[in-house]
């Protein structure tokens, strides 16, 4: 019997990353303009990257994951789908009927035990329709723009013996809290990363699972190139892309044309996410 799992794109792009040393760009996207900046980005800079999406697209209107997924489809280079901290089963149990490569099983707001029950149940209901999955072991501080704020829950750095728990729950990444938080920093003196840590994590997780960043916004390029260097395949980026963008539409909404807008707001998020994959070092990888 064929295993669902065999041509998974997501495992097999974080997979080739880990090999080759290299980080992949996941944009965290909210609209035509993020999607469509991403493959133009990828595709000039013929560099792998990551779609991402937040639980929020399923209440907001389907329509933005189909958009998301035809980008990934008729892209000239490979870039995959993925949903982003989905919280609950409900949500997850939804996405699996849409084209995503890989769902991220957040249970991190739960205890570890009910956590870690959760993620392998669930992983093993994705796998069975050739979805990867990404977890959460610890509990990363604070939240963005479409995840639920877990500031009332304390923030608990990952350990090796919890690193090597999650790997055997099957998960594909594993996103480890090592001193980043979601959200702003509150300045680049406040970001404070235990790559000891990580590197201990990083040999938990040996074979079975890629390590996965979150929490990127304001990190100079040397903190990128050294989490990169510490293992992880992916990078999640949200402001440190969009910030360009958001200041320019705050400007110049209402006087410009909307489609003069539109396209020069793409181009400063593709400026930014094709600087983000020459500190990554993916680009020309494809």
């Amino acid at each position: 019997m064929a295993n669902p799992m065999e041509n998974n794109k997501a495992v097999k792009m974080l997979r080739a990353a880990e090999e080759g040393g290299y980080g992949v760009v996941g944009v965290v996207s909210y609209n035509l303009e993020t999607i469509a900046a991403v493959v133009k980005a990828a595709e000039a800079k013929r560099s792998p990257a990551q779609i991402l999406l937040f639980p929020w697209a399923l209440h907001y209107s389907p329509l933005l994951i189909h958009l998301a997924a035809a980008a990934c489809a008729t892209a000239k280079v490979p870039i995959v789908l993925h949903l982003d901290h989905a919280q609950s089963e409900e949500e997850i149990m939804q996405a699996a009927t849409y084209p995503f490569d890989s769902i991220m099983v957040d249970m991190s707001h739960y205890e570890k035990e009910e956590n870690l029950e959760k993620t392998e149940r669930i992983t093993k209901y994705l796998h069975s329709k050739g979805i990867a999955t990404e977890a959460e072991p610890g509990r990363i501080n604070g939240g963005e723009d479409g995840v639920k704020d877990t500031g009332d829950l304390e923030g608990l750095l990952t350990t090796e013996e919890e690193a090597k728990k999650f790997v055997n729950t099957g998960i594909d990444f594993l996103a480890p809290a090592f001193g980043n938080v979601h959200g702003n920093y509150g300045g680049v003196e406040n970001i404070k990363l235990d790559f000891e840590r990580l590197k201990g994590i990083r040999s938990a997780a040996a074979a079975k699972s890629c390590l996965v960043l979150h929490g990127t916004n304001t990190f100079p390029d040397e903190i990128m190139k050294a989490c990169v260097k510490g293992g992880m395949t992916r990078c999640n980026v949200n402001d440190l892309v969009l910030y360009k963008y958001n200041k320019y539409v705050a400007e110049n909404t209402g006087k410009v044309p909307l489609t003069e807008l539109m396209g020069r707001g793409t181009e400063l998020i593709q400026e930014q996410i094709e600087h983000q994959m020459d500190v990554m070092g993916s680009t020309g990888k494809v």
